[in-house]
């Protein structure tokens, strides 16, 4: 295990959040975050750390944040180092907000069983992984414990009123449209991704992070076959081992074996020097 792997930050100011994967300190009407190198999996922080991932995904975060900001404005202040960023702090509106361009997870799981994808009827015949027409909207709720719980647009509307509403939705599948474009043309597939907002002086601010293996799932074009399953620069890789063990999902979470956390990291650098063309 690499011994430069960031698990736990203890810096001399006020902790504002210990998240699962990232610490945040705060800094007035600012915050320092900080991207660790925990990971979880099924809502749980493993045990062990994945050398490279903190940085990998506030890498890759930054190169989007700076892509996109012409679409929406966005937390980012400063680069600090390459794991760390001072950001404005907004009011955080507690929904995730997720963009579909293509049937897998738990839309195929509703999809199979006959059941909407958060409010939105597909058509009939769809086979998994397969590219829908057009993207579609699919929120859930931000649960402080246990599992988020899927949305449909007018529990959105009737949370934060229907112009929030409209500018998000808009927003998000703009961004997904343009970072789509740009990731075909590197030989990736966005196949969904998540966002978050926060309001700042009435306005709306893209937060969180944005476009990166923690919030999206990725796929090489090379590789992409509608009717199975895909190969994910995500967490997949990860998610399929704890489930081969035969884990319960419940904390503690098992030890991960060398192997796993090699190419898990691999995994998390790949995507950002394919996504942004860059050396990591």
């Amino acid at each position: 295990m690499d011994h430069n792997s960031v698990t736990e930050t203890s810096l001399p100011l006020p902790v504002f959040q210990k998240g699962k994967v990232r610490d945040l300190y705060d800094l007035d009407d600012k915050l320092l975050i900080v991207a660790t190198d925990r990971i979880s999996a099924f809502d749980v922080v493993l045990p062990n750390g994945i050398p490279n991932k903190g940085e990998s995904l506030n890498r890759l975060s930054t190169y989007w944040f700076k892509k996109t900001e012409n679409i929406v404005s966005n937390h980012l202040l400063e680069v600090v180092d390459p794991r760390t960023v001072l950001v404005r702090k907004t009011e955080p509106i507690r929904i995730e907000f997720v963009v579909r361009g293509y049937l897998y997870g738990s839309a195929w799981e509703n999809y199979r069983k006959g059941k909407p994808v958060s409010g939105n009827i597909l058509p009939k015949g769809l086979k998994k992984a397969e590219k829908l027409a057009n993207p579609i909207f699919t929120p859930t709720t931000k649960a402080e414990t246990g599992h988020d719980q899927e949305m449909t647009e007018p529990d959105v509307v009737k949370e934060i009123g229907e112009a929030r509403a409209d500018e998000i939705k808009n927003c998000c599948l703009t961004i997904y449209h343009a970072a789509s474009k740009r990731a075909e043309s590197k030989g990736m597939i966005i196949a969904d991704t998540k966002m978050e907002f926060g309001i700042l002086d009435d306005e709306i601010v893209l937060i969180d992070e944005l476009l990166t293996p923690d919030s999206s799932r990725f796929w090489a074009i090379e590789e992409y076959e509608v009717g199975s399953n895909q190969q994910s620069f995500d967490k997949q890789y990860l998610r399929d081992f704890l489930i081969s063990t035969g884990w319960n999902k419940e904390p503690p979470a098992p030890q991960l074996p060398e192997n796993v956390i090699v190419e898990t990291s691999k995994k998390y650098v790949e995507a950002y020097e394919l996504l942004t063309g860059r050396r990591f």
